[in-house]
């Protein structure tokens, strides 16, 4: 049997490194988190931290999906992009994230947003506008996710050490 000081202690690897996630293309970030707070209340035979702070952290994991995947694809729409500059900003994005990190990541949504849709539209204008809204969305994204995966961090510390 596992103890329960070696359970804590991935709980806390976990809820840490969702907090850390967050920063990272295709890293669950705060369904790390929400692991860490599950694996914990598991260890300790569904005992603490309580049914309710567990419940409302799933909920929370649920709430970063729906931001993660959805954030920047949502205001890149709203801002008049395609589906198909939506789609072509994200890979770019994705794959100068490999190649220059975050700053590649940001760079390369507002560039592809920003060629995609003038190379459609011709309007400089509308072009710029997407390129925008989808950066804004992005850092937003990351931001409420950030302050979700934090949220959960302390809420689990207060919850078990105090």
């Amino acid at each position: 049997m596992v103890s329960l000081e070696v359970v804590l202690a991935v709980a806390m690897f976990l809820l840490v490194l969702g907090v850390i996630g967050v920063f990272v293309p295709f890293v669950p970030g705060v369904l790390l988190s929400v692991l860490g707070v599950v694996l914990y209340w598991w260890g300790t035979g569904y005992t603490e931290p309580g049914t309710v702070f567990v419940t409302v952290t799933v909920l929370i994991g649920v709430l970063a999906l729906i931001v993660d995947y959805g954030g920047s694809a949502i205001s890149a729409k709203v801002g008049g992009a395609s589906n198909r500059t939506v789609i072509a900003a994200a890979a770019t994005g994705v794959f100068l994230f490999l190649f220059a990190g975050p700053a590649g990541l940001i760079v390369g949504v507002a560039v592809t947003v920003f060629a995609g849709e003038f190379y459609r539209t011709r309007q400089m204008d509308r072009s710029i506008r997407s390129a925008v809204f989808a950066t804004i969305g992005l850092l937003a994204s990351t931001l409420v996710q950030f302050i979700l995966a934090l949220s959960i961090l302390i809420g689990f510390v207060i919850a078990v050490f105090l």
